[in-house]
């Protein structure tokens, strides 16, 4: 989502790569050295983070993202070339391709992104992270240049891959500090932030400007722990409480500022975090995300693995014992076996679609959502056929845990949590870097052992170990919880939240897309009986309406 004002289709080179055998000071030299050295596969050999395009002799373009598009590049063929911008809208405009692609708008309400390589636009498309596409002769091919390929050692030394993982973090954080000293860090109190926070204490030698958000909301804060690893690492430490009056405020532009529709609803608390630095002087700031992904940190890897464990029982004992004693509708009335009903029911959807279970858009029922006239525009299966797809090319060989993290590069960072920061920050006029996602601490992760990521049902064994001593146990020991904005709940009480999201829902249905009665129950009566759950229903819509005002106010479906 970063953007950068070039001339049309001007070759550059965006971000910080890291050349293995050539000096950067140029990088768009060294870009060229290094196509001219390997050809398209010439990006697998490059670190950090990084967007290029080159233009090559007879015509020919080549273009590259890094393994996450923590910098993004979006493409078009038209009139015979290859066209490319940083931003979709910004192609969109330039080629006078405004016509917004209802598969899009679909995939948004699925995923609350729009995952790549589709945009909203149609005709335009975003390059998937780690890929490269290579225009030549009127030929278009985008491929992958680099895949995970998990290498577990057998043996490890716990001490000696402590030591080197130690010695990765501290080379990330130092190599990513601004060149004016204004560098700053995001902490949550997770053990991500926290590291980060500690990290930028050691390579400056002083104290960490820490930034952080709260609200006052019961269950939605988890400010105490980020003032703990504030004061473990001497942090110069600022808080802002986010209130429903500063969502009112920045919604519209939040929506706006994004390409293309974007859902993250943690997307605004980020932007308050970003722009409070900003206006005390910092020009970069360090964010910890990635830890959970390389590392195996989210909740849902333990969950998993217990339904695993049905999958790999003998097929006698599943088929002649377990599926007759709880796949009945008499065991599924008795409150006693209940729980043993809905574990196998669950375990017996494959993966990838097993991660899906709880989809608002399944869960509420899409002919009770959507209109009839725009279901008839979009293919309800193609956003688990997408997944289906990733999920093919994670490494078959490799273990439940790995698939699940080579999976979750591409959608829980690639597509939603990296664009969330990498946008809002760009909102603020703030740069922002990655550490935990370095490629050599990427290539380190490859090479543990699943048990060092997930011991038993225990999360980020490893991570957590190796910075023992280092993290404040606190911060070791807290439970994953995974707190998001409290906009559900708010929108309920306040009046002026409960009034944008209202014209906001109106509008989006009246536009063809959602149908009316749905929006009027969803605002008079599921949100007061649910606020959490319908609240997250309430703002991918309130999002999308925001969005299209911007981009495409005129829009209706079949206009």
């Amino acid at each position: 989502m970063q953007s950068h004002a070039l001339p049309p289709d001007t070759p550059f080179a965006a971000g910080h790569p890291r050349f293995a055998a050539t000096a950067a000071d140029d990088a768009l030299a060294a870009w060229q050295a290094a196509y001219a050295s390997r050809g398209p596969a010439c990006a697998a050999d490059v670190g950090g983070e990084f967007a290029v395009a080159l233009a090559l002799p007879g015509g020919a373009s080549y273009l590259a993202v890094d393994r996450f598009a923590v910098h993004s590049l979006c493409y078009a063929v038209h009139d015979g070339r290859l066209h490319y911008a940083t931003r979709a809208d910004e192609l969109a405009r330039r080629l006078g391709l405004r016509e917004l692609d209802t598969q899009a708008i679909y995939d948004y309400l699925f995923h609350h992104c729009i995952p790549s390589p589709r945009t909203i636009y149609a005709g335009i498309h975003r390059l998937p992270p780690a890929h490269y596409a290579l225009f030549e002769n009127g030929r278009l091919t985008v491929a992958p240049y680099w895949a995970a390929r998990f290498d577990e050692q057998p043996a490890p030394s716990f001490d000696a891959l402590r030591d080197e993982f130690r010695d990765i973090l501290r080379s990330a954080v130092k190599e990513r500090l601004g060149a004016d000293g204004k560098t700053a860090c995001f902490l949550s109190g997770g053990t991500d932030s926290s590291t980060v926070c500690g990290l930028l204490r050691e390579a400056t030698g002083q104290a960490p400007a820490s930034y952080s958000i709260g609200f006052e909301a019961e269950g939605y804060d988890e400010m105490a722990y980020a003032r703990i690893a504030a004061k473990a690492f001497g942090a110069d430490h600022h808080e802002y409480y986010v209130t429903p009056a500063d969502l009112v405020k920045a919604i519209p532009d939040v929506a706006a500022h994004y390409d293309q529709p974007f859902g993250n609803s943690s997307a605004v608390p980020a932007f308050y975090c970003a722009r409070k630095a900003h206006d005390d002087g910092y020009t970069r700031m360090l964010a910890g995300d990635g830890g959970d992904e390389l590392f195996g940190g989210n909740v849902r890897y333990a969950k998993e693995r217990v339904f695993h464990v049905y999958t790999q029982l003998p097929s006698p004992l599943r088929e002649g014992l377990l599926n007759p004693l709880f796949m009945n509708p008499l065991t599924g009335r008795i409150p006693l076996l209940k729980k043993g009903t809905s574990y196998i029911t669950q375990a017996r959807v494959p993966m990838p679609d097993r991660m899906q279970s709880y989809n608002l858009l399944d869960r509420l029922g899409l002919q009770e959502v959507l209109t009839p006239t725009f279901l008839a525009t979009v293919d309800a299966g193609a956003p688990r056929e997408h997944q289906r797809a990733t999920w093919a090319t994670t490494p078959h060989e490799a273990s439940l845990l790995n698939r699940m993290l080579a999976f979750d590069w591409r959608y829980t960072l690639a597509e939603n949590d990296l664009p969330k920061v990498v946008g809002t920050t760009a909102l603020a006029g703030v740069d922002v870097s990655f550490p935990l996602l370095d490629t050599r601490l990427l290539d380190f992760s490859l090479k543990l052992p699943t048990s060092y990521k997930l011991k038993g049902l225990k999360l980020r064994w490893f991570f957590k170990e190796a910075l023992r001593g280092f993290l404040p146990d606190e911060i070791l020991t807290k439970k994953k919880h995974g707190f998001g904005l409290p906009f559900g709940p708010w929108a309920v009480k306040d009046a002026a939240l409960n009034a944008l999201a209202a014209e906001s829902l109106r509008g989006i249905a009246a536009r063809g897309i959602v149908r009316k009665d749905f929006v009027e129950s969803l605002l008079t009566q599921r949100l007061r009986e649910h606020a959490g759950y319908y609240g997250e229903m309430v703002w991918i819509l309130m999002m999308l309406e925001q969005w299209l005002r911007r981009h495409a106010p005129d829009w209706r479906l079949g206009s």
